[in-house]
């Protein structure tokens, strides 16, 4: 090899040593912040739609807020003028009866419904797509709908009632009539969705823990309450969760049921939590008050949100 060959080698080693460490520090960094960069877009996102409205409106909440002039700082005086306002309680009071009428039973519904849709029954795939069309059906049509047939003069639930020789119901004059009449919309429209989460969940637990407890001589209902519940806890606790969370933020079936008015009947029989913020913040114009309403109903539903979820997994221990 000549002089000017054993150089062209060696400059060829050179550029060859120079690339290599530069790629792999290129595929290091693309291993290390690759994941970083993809959930990047969740993160802003949720900084700007989620963590910053929820921080703006707890500092509204601290202010005499109006959307001209001066902002002035209360301190906590909104949510001590809250915890005496008898109108918050009223509305309290009203969110938790339809929360509870609603949720309960859609939850059992839909346990039920799901347990039937996982057997073999005929034309189980037209059903299982059949109990999801309420859902996707429009909020206003569905209280448009219901509120005729809860009309007290003309609505079909009254023509029932009275062909079996009861009293026709006002319900929309009491708070209890209301409340039902509210947690039937509910539940129609939501039974399904449910029933669809729990379905899936069914169809991922194993078969060879039925055909084994088949085999001891365990009934159907054994099998439900000592197999299909409990591996069913961590998706039951999702449901709860997520019923706590739409029917403590129940809004479209009352405003809907009251005729498109926040104010929930006549004497607020049936007005809800949401109902009674977006009547402070945007027909009063008290912002501040209103975001104090905000922020309490955010922690009630904390707070319910951690009880059911002790109650699902004692009621799950309690099922094994």
């Amino acid at each position: 090899m000549t002089f000017a060959g054993v150089v062209r080698s060696s400059a060829a080693a050179r550029a060859a040593g120079d690339r290599a460490p530069w790629r792999s520090r290129l595929t290091r960094a693309d291993v290390r912040f690759a994941p970083y960069v993809f959930i990047t877009p969740f993160f802003v996102l949720f900084a700007i739609f989620g963590a910053f409205p929820l921080l703006y409106t707890g500092w509204v909440s601290l202010h005499d807020w109006h959307l001209i002039g001066e902002h002035t700082f209360v301190g906590f005086g909104n949510y001590t003028a809250l915890f005496s306002d008898p109108d918050f309680w009223n509305a309290l009071r009203n969110t938790v009866g339809i929360f509870v009428i609603a949720t309960v039973p859609q939850l059992f519904m839909a346990l039920a419904v799901a347990n039937l849709l996982n057997r073999r029954i005929r034309a189980r795939t037209f059903f299982r797509m059949g109990v999801l069309i309420p859902n996707v059906t429009s909020v206003a049509a569905v209280g448009i709908v219901f509120g005729q047939l809860f009309a007290r003069d003309v609505g079909l639930v009254n023509y029932l009632i009275t062909a079996v020789g009861l009293d026709a119901v006002d319900w929309q004059a009491n708070a209890w009539s209301s409340w039902i009449a509210i947690a039937v919309m509910v539940d129609w429209r939501w039974t399904g969705y449910n029933t669809l989460i729990l379905l899936g969940a069914m169809q991922a637990i194993s078969k060879d823990l039925y055909e084994a407890a088949a085999l001891d001589g365990a009934s159907p209902r054994q099998q439900f309450w000592r197999i299909t519940v409990p591996m069913l806890r961590p998706t039951l606790v999702f449901t709860v969760i997520i019923s706590t969370i739409g029917g403590l933020q129940l809004f479209t079936e009352p405003v809907i049921f009251g005729n498109g008015k926040m104010l929930g009947g006549t004497l607020g029989q049936f007005q809800t939590v949401t109902m009674y913020m977006y009547e402070t913040a945007f027909q009063r114009f008290q912002y501040g008050y209103g975001a104090a309403i905000a922020w309490a109903l955010f922690g009630l539903i904390v707070v319910f949100s951690l009880v059911n979820l002790l109650i699902v997994k004692r009621a799950g221990g309690w099922a094994r």
